[in-house]
């Protein structure tokens, strides 16, 4: 069984006490090693989620556990270790004015002596292929570069837990590929709990697990699959639903039988190769 690593217990936040909430009564649970997808319509509370997981809101109501510690001030700085955030605009996480010196930087914050510094910029680098780009000042990296950069950054002082925070909103469909698939090799490869909060239905196929918020509350939780399956439903609280999902049921509308929702184009193909190989 695997151990909890963060814990929502009946959360709730607003920006203000004036203000609606923006949570309400929140509960769910994410496991070590997990990829939990957390998926949404722009408002519907999930990019708050990531906020308070790290530490930068802390909720009106209920608890946050994160590896057996409650978030609050007393414990805000050790917590912060474990988890690391990339953000939707990458040029807001630049402080460097090098590549490699913005890599170092969290780790010159934290007291790493060099020789371990210099070693974690070459590993963290050459994990997202950016090892040619040490001396290259950022803002002349391309967005895809710099979410690289980025994610190496973060992993640098070697969270528990990663969260990306819409880190692919502002990139091209290809660029949003290569980073999710970057995200994919260095999850498997580090043994990282994986955040990955967007409102593309398209980035949660590789999850393990998927919540889905609306209007600030938990609409469903599920595997991706079973998420897939409630097109009308996922439509109507303003999510899109996946190219692949769509033309699976127009499939099905002509009778042609479709075994299983699939997440992507090959599973499609697979299966309407199996069909047809039996008739």
């Amino acid at each position: 069984m695997r151990k909890k690593v963060i814990e929502f217990r009946n959360v709730s936040f607003r920006y203000g006490d004036e203000q609606p909430w923006v949570l309400r009564n929140c509960t769910f649970e994410i496991y070590e090693k997990e990829w939990i997808a957390i998926i949404g319509h722009n408002g519907s509370g999930k990019s708050t989620i990531a906020k308070l997981l790290n530490g930068l809101l802390s909720p009106q109501e209920g608890e946050i556990i994160i590896d057996g510690q409650q978030v609050n001030q007393d414990t805000i700085w050790n917590i912060r270790k474990d988890v690391g955030m990339v953000f939707q605009n990458p040029d807001n996480q630049f402080v460097g004015t090098t590549v490699q010196d913005d890599v170092a930087f969290g780790m010159e914050n934290r007291g790493f002596v060099r020789e371990e510094m210099i070693k974690r910029i070459d590993e963290t680098l050459s994990a997202v292929g950016m090892q040619d780009y040490l001396l290259t000042e950022p803002h002349r990296l391309s967005g895809g570069q710099k979410q690289r950069v980025a994610i190496a950054s973060v992993l640098a002082i070697s969270p528990q837990v990663l969260i990306l925070d819409e880190a692919t909103a502002m990139l091209d469909p290809k660029g949003r590929k290569e980073i999710m698939q970057t995200v994919s090799d260095v999850q498997e490869k580090n043994d990282l709990t994986l955040i990955t909060i967007t409102h593309d239905l398209h980035e949660v196929v590789q999850a393990e697990r998927v919540i889905v918020m609306n209007n600030g509350e938990i609409w469903d939780e599920a595997l991706p699959r079973e998420i897939f399956s409630k097109k009308e439903a996922l439509r109507k609280i303003g999510l899109d639903v996946p190219f692949v999902a769509i033309l699976a049921d127009e499939l099905k509308e002509v009778g042609i039988k479709i075994t299983q929702e699939p997440l992507n184009q090959e599973e499609l193909l697979e299966d309407l190769w199996t069909l047809h190989s039996r008739t």
